[in-house]
C-alpha cells in the first residue's frame, strides 16, 4: 500500500508518555504526529498524584495545572484508626488528569508537533521503508513510532511487551473537598494483600480509588465502598465513577521491536508497589521521543533497562514484603521518625525506593 502522509515520528496515545515523546521529538525539529483515540480533553481515572520526579519533567506552562500542594498525610491500617503524617514543605502534587494531559498536549503542539484526537490506530506494521499505520482510515508511513496507547494498546501488542502482573484500580470523583481535605492525602493499607485505597483531593473534588490483583472483581468494588464510608464520604455527589487495569512489565519485557519503540504504560512502565505511573510516563516518553528523534533507538532500550527497571525490581521487592506484612509499612511510616521523612523525601523526587538519593 502507499503512503498517503510521510512523518518523521508518529506517537500513539497522548497521555504523560506520548505528549511528552512528540514534545521531544518536536523540540529536535522532527515532523511529529501525534494520535489519540480519545476525544480531548478525556477524563483518565488517575489519582493525579505528582511526585517531585514528576514535577521536574513537566514543562512550564503545565504546571498551571496544579491544583493543590499536600502538607499532610494521613494513614489507616484496614480502615482503623488514623495517623497522620505533616511537613512544614508540600511533598506531593495533585492534578486533574483531564487538565494535566490537555497541558502536555498543547505543549508538544507548541513545540511543532501536529495532534489528532478522535483517531484510532487499527494496524501497524514494519516494511523496508519505514513504519506503516492505518489510522482512522489514512495510511501514514513513518521514519519511527512511538506507542504510548496504553497498557492493551496496539502497539505494545506488536512490540511484545509481556506483562508480570494486572491490577484493577477503581476510583470515584467526590464533589467538594472541606477544610479536613484541603492539603491533605489519605492512604488506606487494605485488607486483602497488597491492595491500598487512596484519597487526593483537588482544588473542588476529592478523588477517592482502592486498587487489588485483577480478578477480584467484587472484593475492589466491596473496598472502595467501605473506604467511603468509613471516611464518611459514602454520601458524596459523585461526578465520576471509572476503573481502570494497571499492568507492569516481567523484568526485562522488550520496550523495542525495530523502528518501534513503547513508553509509559503501553511498556509497563509503573512503579509496582505504589503503581506510581506518571514519573515514568514522563521518563520513558522524553527518552523514546529523543531517541526516535535522533535515530538513536537503542538508547532507550538502554535507558530503561539502567534507570527504570531498577526501581521496578526495587518496587516489586517492596510489594512482596507489602503483601505478606502490611502492618510493617504502616508502623514504618506512622511510628518512626526515618519512615517518615523517607516517605516525604521519595515523594518529593529527592530518594527513590532503591534508598538512593537523586
Amino acid at each position: 500500500m502507499s503512503a498517503s502522509e510521510h512523518w518523521d515520528v508518529v506517537v500513539v496515545g497522548a497521555g504523560p508518555a506520548g505528549s511528552s515523546a512528540a514534545r521531544a521529538a518536536a523540540e529536535r525539529g522532527r515532523r511529529v504526529l501525534l494520535l489519540d483515540a480519545a476525544r480531548f480533553p478525556r477524563y483518565k481515572t488517575c489519582g493525579g498524584g505528582l511526585v517531585g520526579v514528576s514535577l521536574g519533567l513537566l514543562p512550564p506552562a503545565a504546571l498551571a495545572a496544579v491544583e493543590t500542594r499536600a502538607t499532610t498525610a494521613s494513614f489507616a491500617l484496614r480502615g482503623g484508626p488514623v495517623r497522620r503524617v505533616r511537613t512544614t514543605r508540600p511533598f506531593l502534587a495533585l492534578a486533574r488528569r483531564e487538565v494535566l494531559d490537555q497541558a502536555l498536549v498543547d505543549a508538544a503542539v507548541e513545540a511543532g508537533a501536529v495532534f489528532r484526537d478522535h483517531v484510532r490506530v487499527t494496524r501497524i506494521a514494519e516494511t523496508a521503508d519505514g513504519v506503516r499505520l492505518l489510522a482512522g482510515g489514512v495510511e501514514l508511513l513513518a521514519g519511527s513510532v512511538v506507542g504510548a496507547d496504553g497498557s492493551s494498546g496496539v502497539v505494545g501488542r506488536h512490540v511484545g511487551v509481556t506483562i508480570a502482573r494486572s491490577d484493577l484500580g477503581l476510583e470515584v470523583e467526590l464533589a467538594g473537598t472541606g477544610a479536613d481535605w484541603a492539603q491533605r492525602i489519605h492512604l488506606d493499607w487494605g485488607r486483602d494483600p497488597g491492595t491500598y485505597g487512596w484519597v487526593f483531593p483537588k482544588a473542588d473534588r476529592l478523588t477517592v480509588g482502592v486498587i487489588q490483583r485483577k480478578g477480584e472483581g467484587a472484593a475492589t468494588r466491596a473496598y472502595l465502598a467501605r473506604l467511603l464510608d468509613g471516611l464518611g464520604l459514602a454520601d458524596r455527589e459523585r461526578l465520576h465513577d471509572s476503573g481502570h487495569l494497571t499492568r507492569w512489565r516481567e523484568p526485562g519485557s522488550p520496550v523495542r521491536r525495530g523502528r518501534v519503540l513503547v513508553a509509559g504504560d503501553a511498556a509497563g512502565l509503573l512503579e509496582p508497589w505504589t503503581r506510581e505511573g506518571i514519573s515514568f510516563a514522563l521518563r520513558s516518553g522524553l527518552a523514546a521521543g529523543a531517541a526516535a528523534a535522533e535515530d538513536d533507538l537503542a538508547a532507550y532500550g538502554d535507558l530503561v533497562a539502567r534507570e527504570l527497571e531498577p526501581e521496578q525490581r526495587a518496587g516489586a521487592r517492596l510489594l512482596r514484603v507489602f503483601e505478606r506484612a502490611p502492618a510493617l509499612a504502616h508502623l514504618a511510616v506512622t511510628r518512626t521518625g526515618p519512615g517518615a521523612r523517607r516517605f516525604v523525601r521519595i515523594s518529593r523526587g529527592e530518594a527513590d525506593l532503591r534508598l538512593r538519593h537523586r
